[in-house]
């Protein structure tokens, strides 16, 4: 927060990959966004049905809830690129970011975390989205976003993990990076693709991707005796 407000740049709304199908504008960067809708739905079925292994069980539901809320709010901002169709892609994802850190932090640390920090949170990660839209200021956004890639890794070094498959976090994690380097390079990855797919659209998938691997994380591992 010392450093200057940082205004959202119009030009990210200027993506790659502008074609239409079937009546639907920006059709992969919209269709794309069902990854998460499947991933997510997969997430709350396993949180609601089984209790042992899932450890920060509210914190992974919420987590899940918000990717599977993050398909319809992302499909609907890639209808129609804007700062206001924006928030409701942001929003979701704030959900996710915040849930996931907090579930990584009490399954590691001490499972307390979760009661006192996952509403705290989540709120937090709404707040900026909202500060963001009212102020063009988006330095908490930012926070909520990245902050996470920063401090997972640490968590996951330094307290050791009582369920099995902890390794696929880390794997998890990369392929989030990936993702944000195939947004980053949106169109170049549509030339290099002959323009099959945008780095957007694959930002989507790759991301839907790296919750499978959490999802199958999940549903597999076991407590240590």
């Amino acid at each position: 927060m010392l450093l200057p407000p940082i205004a959202q740049d119009p030009a990210y709304h200027d993506f790659a990959d502008h074609r239409g199908l079937l009546g639907i504008p920006n059709f992969l960067s919209v269709t794309s966004n069902l990854a998460f809708l499947a991933v997510g739905i997969a997430g709350i079925v396993l949180c609601a049905r089984r209790r042992e292994g899932i450890g920060a069980r509210w914190a992974w539901l919420a987590c899940f809830i918000g990717v599977t809320l993050v398909c319809f709010g992302s499909g609907y901002y890639h209808m129609n690129p804007n700062n206001d169709t924006l928030v409701w892609d942001r929003l979701p994802m704030s959900i996710g970011f915040m849930a996931l850190s907090v579930a990584v932090l009490a399954e590691h640390v001490s499972l307390r975390l979760e009661k006192y920090l996952l509403a705290p949170t989540i709120v937090f990660g709404i707040a900026s989205v909202i500060y963001w839209h009212y102020t063009d200021d988006l330095r908490l956004y930012v926070l909520v976003q990245f902050l996470p890639l920063i401090m997972l890794p640490a968590i996951l070094l330094l307290f050791k993990s009582p369920y099995t498959h902890g390794a696929l976090l880390f794997l998890a994690l990369a392929i989030y990076v990936i993702s944000k380097l195939a947004e980053h390079f949106d169109a170049a990855v549509f030339a290099v693709t002959g323009d099959a797919i945008s780095g957007h659209s694959l930002k989507h998938l790759l991301a839907a991707l790296s919750l499978l691997v959490i999802y199958w994380m999940l549903r597999r591992r076991t407590q240590f005796d």
